[in-house]
């Protein structure tokens, strides 16, 4: 069990930020357990010819076999828009001992031949390949998973300010709860550790590549928890989320046409317009103009969160579809 005590002011430090280094670090749990992830299967599928010519040996033994990562790999992200380039520069000016210290820790009983070495010359390895990984494998799908997780963003900012920290906690992860002032985290391997925020705040971290609940191992480190975005069922998919039956999209058809019932049916969970474009072949700029007449006919409802504009069904759009 993993304990933050939230200190005085930082009952009020909670923040949610992303990480796209967290997330490509992640993301190499499903190359050693595809079977873990059935859900982001149709994208290990689709870069496999991609990850041949990547550095496959170290990009693997960056976990164990408990499918732990050392913690320099998912370091505290500062904001909801942080850039992969700006923690892969922070990675590369590491201390080469840290880097070395964490890499022992995950694994234990000695390094795998690809991490041992030159720490510094590890490091600089480590650097490079992640951000062949990352130009090759995840920056073609980012869009996509960026949106996933703003709009897990803005659902918790949302809950943040109606129902203040219990309303955030409620549904972020089974594996976590709120006790008064302490954020305790059920992690694997029965690993105990409390730790004080001390005016560093608790920074929450969605992430479409964990399954439970991710934790830093050091109890030194930042605090910090990556939990389950919502909407990662939709992530890969090309068609629409829900299928309606014959006679409801026949109906609903009828009177908005089809490219709008079909992005009704889609905004289900929020997404930008150039996701929603992604997903149904339709030009950005032909969705926005759809997405703003469904908004004015109070069928969809937007806000704004950093660069983007996330629209989702309003429940006068909910009844629509459903008749009710």
């Amino acid at each position: 069990m993993l304990t933050y005590r939230l200190d005085g002011t930082d009952l009020g430090a909670v923040r949610f930020a992303v990480s796209p280094l967290g997330e490509l670090s992640l993301s190499l749990r499903t190359w050693r357990e595809p079977g873990r992830y059935p859900l982001h299967l149709p994208w290990l599928q689709r870069t496999i010819p991609l990850r041949s010519g990547l550095d496959t040996d170290l990009l693997l033994a960056l976990t164990n076999e408990r499918l732990s990562l050392p913690d320099f790999l998912t370091p505290r992200p500062h904001s909801p828009l942080t850039r992969l380039a700006d923690e892969l520069g922070r990675m590369a000016d590491l201390d080469p001992d840290v880097v070395a210290e964490d890499l022992a820790e995950v694994h234990r009983d000695g390094l795998p031949p690809a991490l041992r070495g030159d720490p510094a010359a590890t490091r600089d390895r480590i650097v490079a390949a992640l951000a062949e990984y990352g130009r090759v494998c995840l920056e073609p799908w980012w869009p996509r998973v960026r949106t996933v997780l703003e709009a897990d963003v803005v659902h918790r900012g949302r809950r943040l300010a109606q129902g203040g920290l219990p309303a955030v906690f409620e549904d972020l992860s089974p594996r976590i709860r709120l006790e008064g002032d302490l954020v305790r985290v059920q992690l694997r391997g029965g690993h105990t550790a409390e730790r004080a925020t001390s005016g560093e705040g608790l920074t929450l971290v969605p992430s479409t590549f964990t399954l439970g609940v991710t934790a830093p191992i050091s109890v030194a480190e930042a605090p910090l928890l990556q939990y389950p975005a919502r909407g990662v069922g939709t992530l890969w998919e090309g068609e629409r989320a829900r299928q309606l039956d014959d006679g409801q999209h026949e109906a609903v058809s009828a009177l908005l046409g089809p490219t709008r019932t079909e992005l009704l049916v889609a905004l289900a969970e929020p997404a930008s317009s150039s996701e929603l474009g992604l997903r149904s072949g339709v030009t950005t700029s032909a969705v926005n103009q759809h997405l703003r007449a469904l908004r004015a006919a109070g069928l969809l409802t937007s806000a704004r969160h950093g660069r983007l504009v996330l629209y989702r069904r309003t429940d006068l759009g909910d009844r629509l579809l459903t008749g009710g």
